[in-house]
């Protein structure tokens, strides 16, 4: 570690700045000084994930029971991993919202049956990434706000599939009229919810954002016992643990399997690469991350999903936001999180306390938060805005492959006829420079 890392500041209970020396075996994954407090935030932390897990899982058309599995698989994985080459020291592992859609469409295309096998291969893929750490290379390729439109396209998806359930209402309660009154009532509910939790995380995002998650769940659960609204169903499947074999009846489709896994590795490795940067920023001892590190524990963690037939996973930013904010110093609050979320895998028949409208309020609110992303390119400039929202534009009409490709091509166009024809430059010296840029030579655009 270096000497940044080793000796940073931290706040003593009286405000005042002192020297905090840390043990750099094991510094990242336990120190006994910081454990109350890694257990607070890894239990809230903890409470906050499963909500956002659940939505997850059902944008992706996968069972809730394996998405849950998948977080609390990720959270030790990721707990070992600080032990020996820690990549993060708050940052808390979950499925990615971004890749609900696109795992959606590989459950569509390829059959549940297979998924496990295309997680397999998205992993070695990521292998394949880390061993070589090209993950600076994808950055040059793809900018990053074409990845803010790409998660923007994402999170309208999100927010106009989950939106449906804020007006839903239990069968009994169905009439000829669309527009009953137990419908009207459900719409009121979801309104004041939607409300009452906009209101608590302005007022406390920036010191305990999981409050709102918490109050709309404990609110809903408790208005549940007074009037009909509809419950959350999960279905108890076993986990069972299998090679992660492919079953396809096509050689052509091979193909495609492989292209998709690509896109699932490149969208997962960009979108941990942004969450190490932001995590840098709100560590509260203001370590450095190390992304490649950070790599390791993702592919290791959907190598192993895939044997359960598991889903993709990342250091998100909302769960790290609140990880830390509720107190976190090390990964031993990941590992609280896995534990918390493993009894609820074990029983999952506490999660049917959870009100349908609650679920669709914070599903919402988070494919908002990945629409407002838009807000962030506005300051790179007028063009950089203007082509990520045009990809998140196709990526909501088209999908997620589709969309970026045709941005990406919409940008290299761009660049070369504004190379071209105004400032004069030939073919040849235009595709020289592209390529300067992955060895080093030439600057980004």
């Amino acid at each position: 570690m270096n000497s940044q890392e080793s000796k940073p500041k931290q706040e003593n209970n009286n405000g005042s700045v002192e020297s905090a020396v840390i043990d750099p075996a094991g510094s990242a994954a336990f120190q006994a000084r910081f454990a109350i407090r890694d257990l607070q935030a890894g239990i809230i932390s903890g409470a906050m994930a499963i909500p956002l897990t659940v939505g997850i899982a059902m944008m992706s058309d996968y069972p809730i029971k394996v998405a849950l599995a998948t977080v609390v698989f990720a959270c030790f994985v990721g707990w070992v991993n600080a032990w020996i080459r820690p990549g993060n020291y708050i940052g808390a592992p979950g499925v990615a919202a971004g890749l609900a859609p696109v795992l959606a469409l590989g459950v569509s295309n390829f059959g549940m049956e297979n998924m496990a096998f295309v997680i397999f291969l998205t992993a070695t893929l990521q292998a394949v990434i880390w061993k070589f750490n090209l993950q600076k290379y994808i950055l040059i390729a793809v900018p990053s706000y074409l990845v803010e439109g790409l998660l923007a396209g994402v999170g309208l998806k999100i927010a106009i599939n989950f939106f449906a359930m804020t007006y839903e209402i239990t069968p009994s309660l169905e009439t000829d009229t669309f527009l009953n009154a137990a419908r009207i009532q459900m719409m009121l509910i979801s309104l004041a919810g939607f409300g009452l939790f906009l209101y608590l995380f302005i007022r406390f995002q920036n010191t305990q954002p999981a409050i709102p998650y918490f109050v709309l769940i404990i609110i809903g659960i408790i208005l549940a016992h007074f009037t009909s609204v509809p419950m959350l169903h999960v279905d108890d499947d076993p986990l069972t643990l299998a090679l992660p074999l492919p079953k396809f009846d096509s050689a052509i489709i091979w193909f495609y399997v492989i292209g998709f896994a690509l896109m699932l590795a490149v969208i997962d490795v960009i979108e941990q690469v942004m969450s190490n940067a932001a995590i840098e920023k709100i560590d509260p001892l203001k370590r450095q991350c190390n992304t490649n590190n950070s790599l390791l524990a993702i592919w290791v963690a959907n190598m192993g999903a895939s044997f359960f037939n598991g889903m993709t996973n990342l250091d998100g930013i909302a769960k790290s936001t609140t990880n830390k904010l509720a107190g976190a110093y090390t990964k031993f609050s990941v590992l609280t999180i896995g534990c918390f979320i493993l009894f609820f895998v074990l029983n999952t028949e506490y999660l049917e306390y959870m009100p349908k409208f609650s679920l669709a309020v914070v599903m919402i609110f988070t494919g908002w938060k990945m629409i407002a992303g838009l807000f962030h390119v506005a300051l790179h400039g007028r063009y950089e805005l203007m082509l990520a929202t045009i990809c998140a534009l196709l990526v909501y009409r088209l999908g997620i492959f589709e969309g970026l490709l045709l941005a990406m091509a919409l940008h290299g166009l761009i660049n070369y006829v504004v190379l071209n024809k105004t400032h004069e430059i030939q073919s040849r010296e235009i595709i020289k420079k592209y390529l300067e840029r992955f060895s080093g030579k030439g600057g980004a655009d």
